[in-house]
């Protein structure tokens, strides 16, 4: 990580809630239909959000916002085999966007995982030329314990990643010590925001850096509600009960 100051916008004080705006992509999602109102309603409260170019290029308020921005290199869709990414967009594309780092999605175990790795390896050794962060999403095919999500994690950590972004399993702790890495954990599908709130908690308790968020914040009927509960857990490390109370509180 030496000379990747940029680090420090994203993971501040070693922690971080990251939101993920790259869905769309792969297939239509409720919630993105306006990326620039949603960062409005979001910025004051997370660390960084992702997304692909072209919503970059065309965001105005990203201009003056002071959150992170992480440009994804990688895509695929439901409509073709959405294990299979491929890298869409460069390094050098992301500097020129304002970019704060870069992410790349893995899938280990796909069927052109040799494909996914290789990039993965080039894309790291760019990042450290021009001191980028990069954040590898890195997700086991099948099955997911915790050898499986280990393994994702350590394969993102020996090729370079600065961050890594792996789904939730209960012994957290045991992944973040074989990362070596910062670990933040995936939000995963839309779920109950009581047993979303209870996994960050669990995952921090293990060591985890964050969480890096998306259906569960832009999916939510009140975002802003979400991202500020987020924020108290993830960096002032107040349980979610009296996180809840507190937010629900200040909003009457």
């Amino acid at each position: 990580m030496i000379g990747k100051r940029r680090l420090r916008r994203i993971l501040r004080n070693e922690r971080t809630v990251i939101v993920p705006m790259d869905h769309g992509i792969t297939k239509p999602e409720a919630g993105l239909e306006n990326i620039d109102s949603l960062i409005g309603l979001i910025e004051n409260y997370v660390d960084a959000v992702v997304l692909h170019k072209g919503v970059a290029k065309s965001s105005e308020i990203l201009q003056n916002s002071d959150v992170a921005l992480i440009i994804h290199l990688s895509a695929s869709t439901k409509l073709g085999k959405p294990e299979n990414k491929k890298l869409v967009t460069s390094v050098e594309k992301a500097i020129a966007l304002g970019a704060d780092g870069v992410s790349v999605h893995v899938n280990i175990g796909a069927e052109n995982e040799g494909e996914q790795l290789e990039k993965l390896g080039l894309i790291s050794e760019i990042c450290d030329s021009y001191g980028m962060p990069l954040l590898v999403m890195s997700y086991p095919k099948g099955e997911r314990n915790l050898n499986t999500v280990k393994h994702a994690a350590r394969a993102a950590y020996e090729l370079g990643a600065d961050i890594v972004k792996v789904p939730f399993v209960e012994e957290m702790d045991e992944v973040v010590e074989y990362a070596k890495i910062p670990v933040v954990i995936a939000g995963g599908g839309k779920t109950a925001e009581a047993d979303f709130f209870r996994m960050v908690e669990k995952a921090l308790i293990c060591g985890a850096a964050g969480v890096a968020a998306g259906r569960n914040v832009f999916q939510s009927e009140n975002p802003t509600r979400v991202v500020r509960i987020l924020h108290k857990i993830v960096h002032e490390g107040v349980r979610f009960e009296e996180v809840v109370s507190y937010v629900e509180g200040s909003d009457r």
